[in-house]
């Protein structure tokens, strides 16, 4: 009787022992798991609109100066010019000789050279890898429209 007792006792030491060690374990498992809280589409996005044209940079030479909506410019923002997407619109932007992209965010008006479709801001140069080219062709493809208030 008093071994069973002993046996059951330690049997009960053990489970609450495995009990609190998994807890600190689950908690840091549970933190790596990347589940989304809303379901993701395997479908990739897909514009409302693509075209292709020439895109140039503009850099910090304009540092500090007022965009055409008012903002200031910063030369490492993820932004560009165009002649007539809204303010706020996102348009990705496909150097289509490498393929590498950005998503921009349209926060000034241009470029007014003739053959140009869009100025992006030199940290968006730098990673479409336009900064050398100075202009190089790419394929623009307007993902949003900014939300009507």
């Amino acid at each position: 009787m008093m071994m069973r007792k002993r046996h059951n006792i330690r049997r009960s030491i053990h489970i609450l022992y495995a009990f609190f060690l998994w807890i600190p374990v689950m908690f840091l498992a549970a933190q790596s798991i990347d589940a989304p809280l809303v379901a993701r589409s395997n479908e990739p996005v897909k514009p409302l609109k693509t075209w292709v044209g020439n895109a140039s940079w503009y850099g910090p030479n304009f540092d500090g100066k007022t965009t055409a909506n008012g903002e200031e410019f910063d030369s490492e923002a993820l932004t560009a010019a165009h002649p007539n997407l809204p303010f706020g619109s996102m348009v990705r932007v496909v150097n289509v000789r490498n393929g590498k992209f950005e998503v921009v965010r349209i926060n000034d008006r241009g470029p007014y050279q003739e053959g140009r479709e869009i100025d992006v801001s030199y940290r968006v140069a730098r990673k479409i890898g336009l900064t050398h080219a100075g202009v190089t062709r790419v394929r623009l493809e307007l993902m949003q429209l900014p939300q009507r208030p």
